[in-house]
């Protein structure tokens, strides 16, 4: 079984198919407590209903697409995500699944879409004792780092809100020699098209500064930061 937020077809919005028609696939539960999360019904207010694996991937199937995105919350909690993305594999699609990097299960990726969680994005203790000491000891798992990007192609997304998130990123990589720069992209922290303009032009230009790639948000861009898309 899988908890489900929702099944929707949009675009991908971020990394190396930004613009690519999707499925995504979102389910609820998540071990960390992101301050920004932007889909706080999968985290700190989780929704969804109970579905089997062949409901979703009927669902999946109605949609018609090749490109489904795995998503959450953390779908790599789920114990049947293992056997929803073989599935799918086996049906041709092209599975991209969106991680944090904290959990390890031998899932059946085209992409393994990591976005580790950095220092900036643990929750002050004024919103949370629990989860501000709870977050910080769990963002951060070199060892399920090392397996996911074993089992698959990769990309790393970080979520950048200030300039000094940059030097964060080339310190969390300076552990990990073995992962390439140029499947390495930042990305802006931003919930509106406001907050993405502002952002953009300086993290594009530390971007490509350090080597890596820069992302923006296109769902935002196009859509705000709403449901279903």
């Amino acid at each position: 079984m899988l908890r489900i937020a929702e099944i929707y077809k949009s675009i991908q919005g971020e990394g190396q198919f930004t613009g690519t028609p999707s499925i995504f696939v979102r389910t609820t539960g998540c071990n960390l407590r992101c301050w920004f999360c932007d889909t706080p019904f999968t985290s700190w207010k989780p929704e969804g209903g109970q579905q089997t694996v062949e409901q979703v991937l009927e669902q999946i199937a109605d949609l018609d697409e090749q490109h489904v995105v795995v998503t959450g919350g953390e779908p790599l909690l789920i114990p049947d995500i293992v056997r929803l993305t073989a599935d799918l594999q086996q049906a041709g699609n092209f599975v991209t699944l969106e991680t944090a990097g904290t959990v390890f299960r031998p899932a059946s990726t085209d992409l393994m879409s990591i976005s580790p969680k950095l220092a900036n994005s643990t929750p002050s203790t004024e919103r949370s004792l629990v989860w501000s000491d709870r977050h910080e000891q769990l963002r951060h798992r070199p060892d399920v780092i090392r397996s996911l990007i074993s089992e698959s192609a990769y990309q790393f997304k970080f979520v950048i809100d200030q300039p000094t998130d940059v030097a964060d990123v080339g310190v969390w990589l300076a552990e990990f020699p073995e992962i390439d720069r140029a499947r390495v992209w930042l990305m802006p922290q931003a919930a509106t098209r406001e907050e993405l303009a502002t952002k953009t032009g300086w993290i594009q230009a530390a971007s490509d500064a350090n080597g890596f790639q820069f992302t923006s948000r296109l769902h935002i861009e196009q859509f705000g930061n709403v449901r279903g898309h």
